[in-house]
């Protein structure tokens, strides 16, 4: 259940609760039987009003606890459906600074690296920067990141 309709059923019962509580205490007198103008026997009804209006009240705070147990639920599984995506982006960007690391230092155009001078010196940080890529890669698909 998605979280929104999880808050309108917490405002309904929160309608609900404020229609109904407010009733306890005039249920209560009335149902006693001293109240000036209620005979007696009117009183019994009374009673037995007051007694579903405890049944109905007691029902409000266990759908009230339920729902703020979904709330609670849903909430915690958001938490860590996001995390999962925190995870899959930090795993995306460590790929991504290796090769961007690499190039970063070819980029400085020093006059002595020694791979400059030669002739498979560019294949070879192209081989090395895959293959970072894909053992950073496999690690990450192995951990479940990716």
């Amino acid at each position: 259940m998605d979280a929104g309709r999880i808050y309108q059923l917490k405002r309904e019962l929160l309608e609900f609760k404020r229609a109904v509580m407010p009733l306890a205490g005039a249920l209560q007198r009335l149902s006693e039987g001293s109240t000036p103008g209620i005979p007696p026997k009117v009183a019994t009804y009374f009673r037995d009003v007051a007694d579903h209006h405890q049944r109905v009240s007691e029902q409000i705070l266990s759908f009230d606890e339920l729902v703020s147990g979904m709330l609670s639920a849903s909430i915690a599984q958001l938490g860590v459906q996001q995390n999962a995506d925190m995870r899959r982006i930090s795993a995306w960007a460590a790929l991504i600074a290796v090769p961007t690391m690499i190039v970063g230092v070819y980029g400085m155009n020093f006059e002595h690296m020694p791979e400059l001078k030669s002739p498979y010196g560019y294949p070879a940080v192209w081989a090395f920067m895959a293959i970072v890529c894909t053992v950073i890669y496999r690690a990450l698909r192995r951990n479940k990141w990716l």
